[in-house]
């Protein structure tokens, strides 16, 4: 019997999907900020967060197993950025609605999840 691992397209990824809803929001909430408010902190929001998602897939993309690792935790670290610092902040200073604050937390929480959870069966791979 030949033992054949099974290859899993990164758009079928759930911690991908994830990281791809939270972009799509991310750039919603941009898209309605006014050119100050998005050279302030709208940047470098949509980059922390479109960081977790490009981090997940280099890191996808990589052979050993550790070099994996290393790119999903700098994506959980783009992703504790983007939604512990700069959603917060965003909520303070009235620029994100109370609906896309809730909702990027809810996504946030799942997405933390199942991103431990991948790293820790990434490493548990070798």
């Amino acid at each position: 019997m030949e033992n054949k691992k099974s290859f899993i397209p990164l758009s079928e990824l759930e911690v991908y999907k994830l990281a791809r809803r939270l972009s799509a929001i991310a750039w919603d909430v941009y898209c309605g900020m006014g050119w100050q408010d998005k050279k302030v902190v709208g940047d470098q929001f949509v980059r922390a967060i479109d960081s977790v998602g490009a981090n997940i897939t280099e890191g996808y993309f990589r052979f050993h197993y550790l070099d994996k690792v290393r790119f999903y935790y700098i994506a959980r670290a783009s992703l504790a950025e983007a939604c512990e610092h700069w959603t917060e902040l965003l909520k303070e200073r009235n620029l994100i609605k109370e609906e896309k604050f809730i909702e990027v937390k809810s996504i946030t929480k799942t997405l933390s999840i199942k991103l431990n959870n991948f790293i820790t069966t990434t490493r548990n791979s070798k």
